[in-house]
């Protein structure tokens, strides 16, 4: 399919896939976010049906799963934690103007779109099975079990005490595990893609991609750092905690980033 073509197309499925923001704005970079990569992976086994390979069914398979699961994971927490339903009213509690909802959809679906662009390529252009798709998929589901493990140990803690902070399992290792786990995940995508780039286009397409996600992720990282310290900022095992576990990629000294205001999103 000519590329210009199969992005636009992608693109405005994900515009659809993602439109839950206009119910709630937040909805753009969670809810909306699972949904538009499980769309996007029904898309591409759609389309791409009868040139389908073993390793490239399974990266498909991968956006399904992980958008079903971080979709589902995040409706339930909201029906079942008024703490975090709390959090979501803070977010929106003042009206947000209908044309910052659009520049967002749009900024987001596009975010998306690049996201995947790995593997579209990939399908695209005709790459056959080789060591880096396997290799890809392979490390994106490794990701996607952390994040699982890290969602799964916080919600336990959060059962036994509310309002205790996630400091045991994997956030013994690293403060935002699951974010950690998310990066690893589109990092496998990104690498499986790497024998299929064709273009400058497409290698800008994907970098601005890999991009794009670090640093959401580490903008994610900041709002809870900030969160955590307005509410256990006079905890001492708390800041003994914060000053020795790294913010969110393990045995990197990177202990907090709230300074970096620029980390906005």
């Amino acid at each position: 399919m000519n590329e210009l073509v199969l992005f636009v197309l992608i693109l405005l499925l994900t515009c659809g896939f993602s439109s839950s923001g206009f119910y709630n704005f937040v909805y753009f970079f969670s809810v909306g976010y699972g949904t538009a990569i499980t769309g996007i992976g029904f898309t591409l086994l759609f389309i791409f049906r009868k040139s389908l390979t073993f390793w490239t069914t399974v990266i498909c398979i991968l956006f399904i799963i992980y958008g079903i699961r971080l979709s589902g994971y995040l409706i339930i927490r909201e029906i079942k934690s008024s703490a975090y339903k709390k959090i979501l009213n803070d977010a929106t509690k003042d009206e947000v103007p209908m044309k910052r909802k659009i520049i967002v959809w749009i900024a987001c679906s596009l975010l998306y779109v690049f996201m995947t662009a790995p593997h579209t390529y990939r399908l695209n252009n005709g790459t056959s099975d080789d060591i880096m798709v396997a290799l890809g998929a392979i490390i994106g589901f490794c990701g996607l079990i952390i994040e699982s493990l890290a969602d799964y140990q916080k919600s336990q803690i959060k059962k036994k005490d509310p309002k205790m902070y996630a400091s045991t399992g994997l956030y013994q290792i690293v403060r935002c595990p699951n974010y950690f786990g998310e990066l690893v995940l589109w990092f496998g995508v990104t690498i499986s893609g790497i024998p299929s780039y064709s273009s400058i286009i497409q290698w800008i397409v994907v970098i601005l991609g890999a991009v794009g996600i670090t640093f959401v992720m580490f903008s994610g990282a900041r709002r809870i750092e900030l969160r955590q310290d307005k509410t256990y900022g006079d905890n001492a095992k708390y800041k003994e905690y914060k000053n020795s576990t790294p913010m969110i990629i393990p045995f990197v000294p990177i202990y907090s980033v709230k300074k970096y205001t620029w980390l906005v999103a």
